[in-house]
């Protein structure tokens, strides 16, 4: 039997309205965070394999966010609690952590840079604010929507109506799901959490004038298969953080592969000045 390498030894941190936060370390170097976009967690998503292609140079950290998996749901939710959940899986890794963060995990990294949370380096993919929060110039309120299938106890709509009407993925994708019971699982258990993202990423609406206080030295990627929509928004970001880098990685899509991830992490992280002078 081969033995799964890719387990780390879990933690508890304490955020500061007393949520207990739970996070997995693994590997031996610097301090890397990684944040996960919607549904994804320590058990579901891609941290836990690019933590494994990461773990020969960094000590990485990875964590369920707020709600999700083995961490706790205190309420009301805002997103500065989620800023201060990630200021203590930071203080756990210790100072001069590095960060990278995918999907509605960028917003969270992005909202906490901006508000001074202590990171060395910070690295984004794809923060979706891709303008779906409006609609022939006006508001959507998405989260109302999602709160109210909640309310109802229709995790599966929620699932549903996030997909398709605010990722715009086509309508037979959910009915897809459907048919992989170990995947529609994760994503109706992680449903409760479908308003978080909408409000951390400001309803899909980058809010770029905050951005411009960010001083963390910022590597802001997208994926060469992305939509016009989302393309602009990473270069709208990377224009509005002062001193960023803007890549994009050809071939990529929102999934974006572990080794190639890896390898941008691994040339943006190396031994350079732990802040912009």
């Amino acid at each position: 039997m081969t033995k799964n390498t890719n387990i780390g030894t879990v933690l508890t941190v304490v955020s500061l309205d007393g949520t207990r936060i739970a996070v997995e370390r693994l590997g031996t170097g610097p301090s890397l965070v990684l944040i996960d976009g919607a549904f994804c967690g320590r058990s579901f998503g891609p941290a836990r394999a690019l933590a494994a292609k990461l773990a020969d140079s960094f000590t990485v950290y990875f964590y369920d966010r707020r709600g999700r998996g083995d961490s706790g749901d205190t309420m009301p939710y805002a997103v500065e609690r989620e800023i201060e959940d990630l200021s203590s899986v930071l203080r756990e890794a210790g100072p001069d952590s590095y960060v990278y963060a995918t999907s509605s995990g960028s917003a969270l990294a992005l909202e906490a840079a901006a508000s001074g949370v202590n990171i060395r380096r910070l690295a984004t993919y794809e923060a979706p604010y891709t303008g779906v929060g409006i609609k022939d110039g006006v508001p959507v309120d998405h989260q109302a929507h999602l709160e109210g299938f909640l309310r109802a106890g229709k995790r599966g709509a929620a699932v549903s109506y996030f997909l398709v009407k605010m990722i715009g993925v086509p309508a037979f994708v959910p009915l897809m799901l459907h048919l992989m019971p170990g995947i529609w699982k994760k994503q109706t258990a992680a449903a409760n959490t479908l308003p978080y993202d909408t409000e951390v990423m400001n309803n899909f609406s980058a809010p770029l004038e905050r951005f411009r206080r960010i001083s963390v030295p910022t590597r802001v990627m997208v994926g060469g298969k992305a939509g016009a929509a989302m393309m602009d928004a990473q270069a709208a970001v990377a224009a509005a953080i002062p001193g960023s880098e803007h890549r994009v990685l050809v071939g990529q899509t929102h999934q974006v592969s572990p080794a190639v991830i890896a390898a941008q992490l691994r040339e943006f992280f190396a031994d350079g000045p732990a802040a912009r002078s």
